[in-house]
């Protein structure tokens, strides 16, 4: 992780593996989504929600593999080899990448995390539409 004195930073991350690895730049305090939908619990995954030119795919490409379901709309990557999913295209932010701050390595000294009720998805969407856009 490179540690500016001011503005964003960028940090890395990985499945448990490593074979997928990656950069995302965010802001020095993480502000991330903790969802209760089905698969997000079950996952343990926590919502770092950035514009796409913010992230960088470094290795791994081939070792993804998606799962889609419901709508289709969201593309759930994981790693084919240990099953752990960093990141994917969030249906609320399709122009955007939803990072899992779980798999930044090492996990940001500062986030703070706010609740988000998936299991209400459709009344409560429009929370987040704002996190995929360029500031």
């Amino acid at each position: 992780m490179l540690e500016p004195t001011e503005g964003p930073m960028i940090y890395r991350g990985s499945c448990h593996c490593r074979a997928v690895t990656f950069e995302v730049e965010a802001p020095p305090v993480i502000e991330a989504d903790r969802c209760n939908c089905s698969i997000c619990s079950k996952s343990g995954f926590l919502h770092l929600i950035v514009p796409r030119d913010r992230f960088r795919l470094l290795s791994g490409e081939e070792a993804l593999a998606t799962y889609r379901f419901g709508t289709g709309v969201a593309k759930h990557t994981f790693c084919r080899i240990c099953g752990i999913k960093p990141f994917y295209t969030p249906r609320s932010n399709p122009d955007g990448i939803d990072v899992n701050v779980n798999c930044l390595d090492p996990v940001p000294a500062s986030v703070n995390v706010t609740p988000f009720d998936g299991q209400n998805w459709e009344q409560h969407a429009h929370k987040l539409a704002h996190k995929s856009r360029p500031s």
